[in-house]
């Protein structure tokens, strides 16, 4: 499957590993195995389960295993650590945008 790929090199041992609860675990393993969630949080989901059986994989591993970049890693580590365990994006600073999806366009 990653026949073209290069292996990540080992680096350093993470600065920030986040604990989980059973009861978040065995939401993770739900969000995983749904096929009608975002992909986003089923992403996240498969991390969580990754970094609770492997709590000292390295960042880059842990993104090469799951076809990510070691920042998306690193980032979702920290957040865990500091702010506790949500596969939910943080709410976006701005104003709202006035367009609706399912609002039918004027012709």
């Amino acid at each position: 499957m990653f026949k073209n790929r290069k292996r990540p090199m080992p680096g350093l041992k993470p600065m920030y590993c986040p604990l989980f609860t059973d009861d978040q675990i065995k939401e993770a393993e739900r969000i995983s195995k749904k096929h009608s969630a975002p992909f986003n949080q089923v992403q996240r989901a498969k991390l969580a389960l990754l970094l609770h059986d492997r709590p000292d994989i390295e960042n880059p591993v842990a993104g090469h295993i799951l076809g990510r970049h070691e920042n998306w890693v690193r980032t979702w580590r920290k957040r865990w650590c500091q702010d506790g365990f949500s596969l939910a994006d943080k709410p976006r600073s701005g104003r709202k945008s006035a367009f609706s999806p399912s609002r039918p366009c004027a012709n």
